[in-house]
């Protein structure tokens, strides 16, 4: 969980190479031929957004929990022109149709927390119905190359912010993400003075990253670690925030020990990640501050799945506890996002994390809000995600049953829509 090792890049990573790599993962790297220079000159092209009407479905809308039958919603230049009952909205002629009858239209869903190093798994996470998500960080700004491509190419990739590199103290190989990184090398003790966590965030904040990334916990999906020893203190996390908020972002941090979580949340993280052993008082104080929650539960149940007997071990141990908190969570008001904290190549559906939500104890309702409506909050997206709304994005995904029954149906849409290009 949380970045999986990945090899960096065959060649010496420069600025050039960055750009120039960034710009092929886009489908532009024609246009970078000629010279950095001539790129950082050149005006993007318009993404390539679609007409469709998806008409005869059932449609829900999660913010008001609204179902209207034999629903038409009118997409033009991959917005929503109108929505509603047929004969209520003017259909207009020429326009490509796709047939929801005997469907449930659902607006595309919202992705808290996953991991995109390369184009395939852009492209897995929109055909499993994420058409809009928040990184969980990359160890080469491979995420800043995948928001990229969702804007030339929307129906390769979901809309993305993007983390950049993970404020931790042992950067690895990310090291070589970034020149301006090149001088921590010579730390000792690793990423954990002012100066370094600074430089971190300001060589994340300088790559054009959205988010910033941090940790307060070791992880849980390494068997050699332990996920409740703290590797930063409430004054290192503050330092993070505290750049982060310089450059106007938010940071979403790693943790799991009630310690850790507490020292985060008082710090002023926008999000708190995994939060297995969160307690009442981070809780209410969570809700005072209007910290979210993003519980990634999906993680935790593929931990219970691990051939590794400490890890599966674990992942037994802790599921249950975070189920709890997350009810307890939502009991209190502290707002919730869905993510699944996918990595290393493999893509779970964010529908797997909207229906454990549900069995951790709300309504079906209320888990499809945290892939919807409340993962659309916290990323910034309100009045582009998580309606099917006028205005908001043409994403789609039609679902063979109604998910107020079963909300594990979101796991495999039938059909999903991506600014309007049905997939």
């Amino acid at each position: 969980m949380c970045v999986e090792p990945t090899e960096p890049p065959p060649n010496r990573l420069t600025r050039r190479g960055v750009l120039a790599a960034s710009a092929a993962l886009a489908g532009t790297a024609a246009a970078l031929g000629a010279g950095t220079s001539q790129a950082a000159a050149a005006p993007r092209r318009a993404a390539r957004a679609g007409d469709l009407v998806v008409e005869g479905g059932t449609l829900l809308d999660p913010a008001t929990g609204d179902v209207t039958e034999d629903a038409v919603v009118v997409i033009r230049d991959g917005v929503v022109r109108a929505s509603g009952a047929r004969a209520a909205v003017a259909v207009p002629d020429g326009v490509p149709r796709l047939d929801a009858h005997g469907r449930w239209v659902l607006p595309g869903l919202v992705e808290a927390h996953i991991h995109l190093n390369t184009a395939a798994e852009a492209r897995d996470a929109v055909r499993k119905g994420a058409t809009s998500a928040r990184s969980g960080s990359t160890n080469f700004f491979q995420d800043v190359a995948v928001r990229e491509l969702a804007r030339q190419a929307p129906e390769q990739a979901p809309r993305l912010k993007a983390a950049g590199i993970f404020v931790t103290p042992d950067l690895g190989d990310t090291i070589l993400a970034d020149p301006d990184l090149a001088p921590l090398a010579r730390l000792k003790n690793g990423v954990r003075s002012a100066d370094a966590l600074r430089r971190v965030v300001e060589v994340n904040l300088a790559r054009g990253a959205d988010v910033v990334k941090t940790r307060v916990n070791e992880r849980a999906g390494l068997p050699e670690q332990d996920p409740l020893a703290q590797v930063y203190s409430y004054e290192q996390l503050a330092e993070v925030v505290a750049a982060a908020r310089r450059g106007g972002k938010g940071v979403l941090c790693h943790s799991y020990s009630e310690a850790g979580c507490h020292d985060a949340v008082t710090a002023g993280i926008r999000s708190l990640e995994h939060g297995v052993f969160v307690g009442e008082r981070t809780l209410h104080e969570m809700r005072r501050r209007g910290t979210y929650f993003t519980p990634t539960l999906t993680a935790m149940a593929g931990l219970a799945k691990s051939s590794d007997p400490v890890l599966a071990e674990r992942g037994r141990t802790y599921l249950p506890i975070l189920k709890r908190a997350v009810l307890a969570a939502h009991e209190l008001g502290v707002p919730l996002a869905a993510g699944t904290d996918s990595s290393g190549g493999s893509v779970s559906p964010i529908g797997g994390e909207v229906e454990l939500m549900h069995a951790a104890g709300l309504s079906a309702l209320d888990a499809i809000r945290t892939a919807t409506t409340g993962a659309a909050r916290l990323l910034g997206l309100t009045g582009t995600a998580g309606r099917l709304t006028r205005g908001h994005a043409g994403d789609v995904v039609l679902l063979t049953g109604d998910p107020l029954k079963d909300p594990g149906l979101l796991k495999s849409p039938s059909h999903v829509v991506r600014s309007g290009i049905a997939l």
